[in-house]
């Protein structure tokens, strides 16, 4: 399963570059000093252009699980969003930060009246968050901030970097669904 329906709104899955992605807003996996790096976020600063990263030191840090809004430069998105989330340690606080990573970037999508979101897989790159347990997080959290009422956006597109992450998400996808 590639889409379900959750209340009014979609998520959708792909394997693809978020950097092509046409879409509101381009969650990015960002670091708390918002300095850019590897990843998701360099490709995100690379394809962006320097107003991204200009905007990032004026703001200066970000806390994990927490997110900041910055322009989109060169993207083909109205805006970023910069969402921190933790370095997988097997700390029992890890699944609240990581889900408060994703409700942070909704939040500042639904305040900008963002219609549709693109996120990456956060923490699964250089954070070493485990793919599965992220994957359950991040679509049970999204999918619950959509089913509520009020919320301006239609559409959350995950972009995922790998066949092995697409796979993955899509089997979790299958159980969130047949829940809701």
């Amino acid at each position: 399963m590639r889409q379900a329906s959750f209340g009014n709104s979609t998520i959708t899955l792909l394997q693809g570059d978020i950097t092509t992605v046409h879409a509101d807003a381009i969650v990015n996996a960002a670091n708390a000093s918002l300095a850019g790096g590897g990843g998701v976020d360099c490709a995100i600063h690379r394809a962006g252009g320097p107003q991204i990263l200009a905007e990032c030191r004026s703001i200066g840090q970000c806390p994990t699980g927490s997110a900041v809004m910055t322009c989109a430069g060169n993207l083909a998105a109205r805006f970023v969003i910069h969402a921190v989330a933790p370095r997988w340690r097997g700390h029992p606080h890890d699944p609240d930060l990581l889900s408060s990573a994703y409700l942070s970037g909704l939040k500042l999508a639904d305040e900008a009246q963002a219609r549709s979101v693109a996120f990456p897989s956060l923490g699964t790159g250089a954070y070493a968050y485990p793919l599965r347990e992220a994957a359950t997080i991040a679509l049970s959290t999204v999918s619950r901030y959509l089913m509520r009422s009020g919320t301006s956006i239609k559409l959350v597109t995950f972009v995922l970097f790998s066949a092995t992450d697409l796979a993955v998400y899509e089997s979790e996808l299958v159980t969130i669904a047949a829940r809701e």
